[in-house]
């Protein structure tokens, strides 16, 4: 089960003399004990569909075309967006960094070297460049202080 946690609990008509009337969802996202929330347009949502084609097999997303903008309409599209979320969350292991940026999630390091679509993947933290395991004693505190130095300010570093 992933950290991430998705809502729309809410949405809202906007309309102003530049451009047609639309409606604005508001998504609240929870990650490790921190709610907050964003703001998205349906156009966002297909948008955002597009490109998770390109990677994974997203779940289908409530029609484009409303017939009306009822409230009871708008609300159905408000479930079935909340839905479409929750289901991306729920059938990927690995979420898409396509995905969480449309969250607002920058809370992984980028990978260079990652699969294709912007997933994220394991990367090792700190480099220990002798086996801490077959030092004496007494030299393990070092080796572990050494590691973590090296694993912040070399990176790129190698074992030997």
């Amino acid at each position: 089960m992933h950290p991430v946690r998705v809502s729309i609990p809410s949405f809202r008509s906007e309309n102003n003399s530049i451009e047609k009337g639309y409606t604005v969802f508001k998504i609240d996202v929870l990650m490790s004990g921190r709610l907050y929330s964003i703001e998205k347009r349906y156009s966002e949502f297909h948008a955002l569909h597009k490109m998770l084609k390109r990677c994974i097999k997203p779940p289908e997303m409530p029609s484009k075309h409303v017939r009306n903008w009822v409230p009871k309409v708008l609300e159905q599209r408000r479930q079935g967006l909340e839905l479409y979320l929750q289901t991306i969350i729920m059938e990927n292991e690995v979420l898409p960094k396509i995905f969480l940026d449309f969250l607002n999630i920058r809370h992984f390091p980028s990978v260079p070297k990652t699969e294709s679509c912007g997933k994220l993947s394991h990367q090792p933290v700190m480099l220990f460049l002798r086996d801490p395991y077959l030092l004496p004693h007494d030299e393990f505190s070092n080796v572990v202080i050494e590691g973590v130095i090296h694993g912040i300010f070399y990176p790129d570093l190698q074992p030997r």
